[in-house]
């Protein structure tokens, strides 16, 4: 059974940074994704690694703002988030599959419990 952590959310003001974290165990070789869903609006798609190649995907609004990597030894994938906008607000989620790396949340497997970003203007 694959169990997903995250960490790393918390409230910050426009401009500034934060690094999100999901730590993976019970199995390795996922691709993995964060997405995040704001109040009233529908999950969506964030940014998302592959595991061999290490092939990243992201949304038009978080490209060039965000960074998605992962730690093989840790089996952990991190959102680095810098130059946060209050639209940034929401809360992440870490999933997981065992081979799709696409955009669709509704094909992950597994999540994680969530974290809540909240940015102020």
């Amino acid at each position: 059974q694959v169990q997903l952590v995250e960490s790393g959310g918390g409230l910050v003001q426009a401009g500034d940074s934060l690094r999100l974290s999901c730590a993976a165990s019970g199995r390795t070789s996922l691709f993995m994704g964060w997405f995040r869903q704001a109040p009233g609006k529908e999950r969506e798609f964030v940014a998302t690694i592959t595991y061999s190649s290490g092939r990243t995907t992201y949304a038009d609004s978080v490209k060039g703002r965000f960074t998605i990597s992962r730690e093989y030894a840790k089996n952990t994938v991190y959102l680095q988030m810098n130059s946060l906008k209050p639209e940034d607000t929401a809360v992440y989620y870490c999933a997981a599959h065992r081979s799709y790396s696409g955009s669709f949340w509704r094909e992950y497997d597994y999540w994680g419990q969530g974290t809540q970003v909240t940015v102020s203007s």
